[in-house]
């Protein structure tokens, strides 16, 4: 099979391509935004028909959650019209895709995890885009899944869990928000799971469906953090803040806690607990 992985720089996309060498059967390609713009479906399309493309991940995303507030068109190109040319074009041949989502397209009042069940309500643009191209991939009933995930972190790209290192070597204490909780993702883990779903050939339906994954566990930012801290045995004091005392151009979901009883139960998925997982990837950030 031959198997499109777009928005290659990305923290999931890097964590696919290291793990693709498992997965020896298959043919993977690697595309950025510069080798293929997926906001043109001619150039989509051709670039399917072209390599005899059977299957896509997309990790193409607008991910700058507040630069999105202004930039709605950016946000809108990618994470909308992107997402429907990517759909519509490995439609037409029949292939199977899987479309990374995000925990923002719900407005975080929910006291119990959230299930693909719950009525979303995004907050901002970022979670709205992200939710509209949901809706193009679903209103193309095409053979595809939709992950919608949650706090991403890898040993690759710009992420927290850097930025916490980096900013514990800097600085003696940090204050870091306490009152949004969910659950950290290693994106080793979510790749994992999703190479496993796209190669082989039964596990996509013709109908598509979401599901939710992150790790195991509950966390606030502010556990995130001092677990950071604890793992690399930094030496920075970490104080707890509330949302309002961090303002920011966009509001994020103070709860967005995923329940993930769905994909473990269709998929056979093992996930594992956040804690063990953000050590993995600490270790391999030290060792690098």
């Amino acid at each position: 099979m031959n198997i499109l992985i777009t928005g290659v720089k990305g923290q999931l996309s890097s964590e696919i391509k290291e793990l693709s060498f498992n997965y020896s059967k298959h043919n993977f390609f690697f595309e950025d935004s510069k080798s293929l713009d997926i906001t043109d479906f001619n150039k989509v399309d051709l670039y399917i028909q072209t390599n005899q493309i059977n299957a896509i991940v997309n990790c193409a995303a607008y991910t700058a959650v507040d630069k999105a507030e202004v930039e709605i068109s950016k946000a809108e190109e990618v994470n909308v019209k992107g997402v429907y040319n990517l759909a519509k074009s490995i439609k037409k041949v029949d292939g199977k895709l899987i479309h990374i989502s995000t925990d923002y397209i719900f407005n975080g009042e929910s006291f119990t995890p959230y299930s693909e069940e719950h009525k979303v309500n995004p907050l901002g643009v970022y979670g709205r885009t992200k939710l509209e191209g949901e809706e193009q991939v679903l209103s193309l009933a095409l053979e595809a899944i939709i992950i919608r995930t949650s706090w991403v972190y890898s040993s690759y790209g710009n992420n927290f869990v850097k930025t916490m290192l980096r900013l514990g070597k800097e600085k003696e204490e940090l204050n870091v928000i306490f009152d949004q909780i969910g659950t950290p993702t290693y994106a080793r883990d979510l790749a994992k799971v999703c190479l496993d779903i796209i190669s082989e050939e039964d596990k996509i339906n013709r109908k598509s469906s979401i599901y939710h994954y992150s790790n195991e566990g509950v966390a606030s930012w502010y556990d995130f953090a001092k677990a950071i801290m604890e793992i690399s045995q930094t030496n920075c004091d970490v104080y707890p803040i509330e949302t309002k005392d961090y303002p920011t151009p966009a509001k994020r979901p103070n709860y967005s806690l995923l329940n993930k009883a769905k994909i473990k139960k269709d998929f056979n998925v093992d996930i594992p607990y956040w804690r063990d997982s953000l050590k993995e990837c600490i270790l391999k950030i030290e060792n690098k």
